[in-house]
């Protein structure tokens, strides 16, 4: 767990708060994913970072204390497996902040269940308005009625090109006679962090902030709490702003705060900071695995935000696949299940082949196991061959075949029939392209095989997924064909 576990651990387990709530903006019930559950809490990490010996002695103490899941909030860099070890226990790690870049990605063993953040279908919405009656949606949690003064003057710092750092509205390049009563437009970077962005603003007399994404932030926007009335919007958005900016000698804006607003269409999408694939340590395999709730999210605080020492409201919206981990970490429960139909198992012995495959030494992967393993005596597969449900194909190899065995833990006499949508490129030959299960706990085999059918295009990755599917049931294996 992270230094201050309860930003994370409310999501996961957590009693029920009424009321909660940041600034008045997402009121309700706060409910974790699973609130009768009990917390066994290792602290890993400290002021001076994460260290190994700590990781691993916190995880032998969680499985002293008998526990059923294991979630992790911090990353790793890429590490090789040999740094690992395998216990039968279900472990929901957080993928990284890395994004939008490819693999950027950790904790991508594929007995560990890796997840990436997505946004969700709630916007605590604060739309920008322009002097040409343009309206571009934003976020923030700290809302007030509006501006006081109606439309103020809008500047836009980055306009000096001899100052490079003016577009993001550094301290040193903020003139409070430039920027006094006014609105002010800022590219939006890693550091400094959104809010100080904003406290910077209000410290030069500004007015209201509206904060632009770059480019590789894309849609991903934050709803932070922030110290003087803003905004932020995404990249395209911004680029609308500048363009009306340069369109006219008086450009004038003001902010509109509109409260919680559910029932995003466009959610969930993958958050633009996670991390993705393909996995560093082992091409083979699909990773990531899941998306998970990570942006803007309502968890518990250590203080009150709104520097309330009388209240016991304590929240405060976080992002991050660190808030993502715990949501499927608390949605898993060992004794019962939702019935998938079809199951992808592995057991433990199964990554034997697997880790001897690549090429891992007998005393590495005697490591993983914690019992002695001989590689020279132990058959050996294909990294794409690991019974996991999904495919990594290679975009260059013309032709490549790939073997799955499904548990049928739907109904007896079940029978599936196979669909599929190919990737670009790829033609796809399922082979049977029917399973008929006559019990419960039957295990069948199919093959896959990808033949190379014309030029995938001019994007490195080409996904696609197969579909088996009965007459209750569908179970969908996803398909990404990149540059292995």
């Amino acid at each position: 767990m992270p230094r201050e576990p309860g930003r994370y651990t409310s999501t996961a387990v957590g009693s029920f708060v009424r009321g909660a709530n940041i600034f008045g903006n997402s009121n309700g019930t706060a409910a974790s994913m699973a609130p009768l559950a009990h917390l066994a809490i290792c602290q890993t990490c400290s002021a001076d970072g994460c260290f190994e010996s700590d990781i691993l002695a916190a995880l032998d103490a969680a499985i002293e204390d008998g526990i059923d899941v294991i979630s992790i909030s911090f990353g790793l860099s890429a590490m090789a497996f040999d740094e690992d070890y395998i216990r039968g226990i279900f472990v929901s790690w957080s993928a990284r902040n890395r994004g939008p870049f490819h693999t950027t990605l950790s904790n991508e063993a594929p007995w560990i269940l890796t997840v990436c953040a997505s946004t969700i279908d709630k916007n605590l919405r604060a739309t920008a308005i322009l002097g040409n009656r343009m309206e571009l949606n934003g976020e923030s949690s700290f809302q007030t009625k509006g501006l006081p003064l109606g439309q103020l003057p809008l500047v836009y710092p980055g306009m000096n090109a001899s100052d490079f750092g003016a577009n993001y509205c550094l301290p040193e390049s903020l003139n409070s006679t430039y920027v006094k009563r006014k609105v002010v437009l800022c590219t939006v970077d890693s550091t400094p962090t959104k809010t100080e962005r904003g406290r910077t603003v209000k410290n030069a007399s500004g007015v209201a902030i509206i904060l632009m994404n770059m480019e590789h932030e894309g849609f991903t926007t934050s709803a932070d709490a922030h110290v003087i009335l803003a905004t932020n919007v995404n990249y395209e958005d911004g680029l609308k702003i500048i363009a009306y900016v340069n369109s006219t000698s008086i450009p004038i804006a003001t902010i509109v705060f509109k409260g919680t607003i559910m029932g995003d269409q466009n959610a969930p999408t993958v958050a633009s900071f996670s991390s993705k694939g393909p996995s560093y340590v082992s091409r083979g395999i699909l990773k990531l695995d899941i998306i998970g709730p990570g942006v803007n999210i309502l968890a518990a605080w250590p203080n009150s935000i709104e520097n309330n020492a009388n209240t016991k409201n304590n929240f405060n919206i976080i992002s991050g696949t660190s808030v993502s981990s715990p949501h499927l970490s608390g949605h898993v429960n060992p004794t019962r299940v939702s019935d998938p139909g079809l199951v992808y198992d592995i057991e433990p012995h199964d990554y034997i082949p697997y880790l001897c495959g690549l090429n891992y030494t007998s005393r590495e992967v005697t490591k993983i196991f914690l019992h002695r393993v001989n590689c020279s005596a132990e058959s050996r597969i294909p990294e794409g061959q690991l019974n996991y449900p999904s495919f990594a194909n290679g975009i260059q190899p013309s032709h490549q075949r790939f073997t799955r065995t499904v548990t049928n833990v739907g109904e007896n006499n079940e029978s599936y029939q196979v669909e599929a949508v190919l990737p670009q490129g790829f033609d796809i030959f399922v082979n049977p392209r029917t399973l008929n299960f006559l019990r419960l706990n039957k295990k069948l085999t199919y093959e896959v095989t990808f033949r190379r059918s014309g030029n995938p295009g001019n994007t490195s990755v080409s996904q696609g997924y197969i579909i088996w599917k009965s007459s209750k049931l569908s179970v969908r294996s996803p398909i990404a064909a990149c540059e292995l």
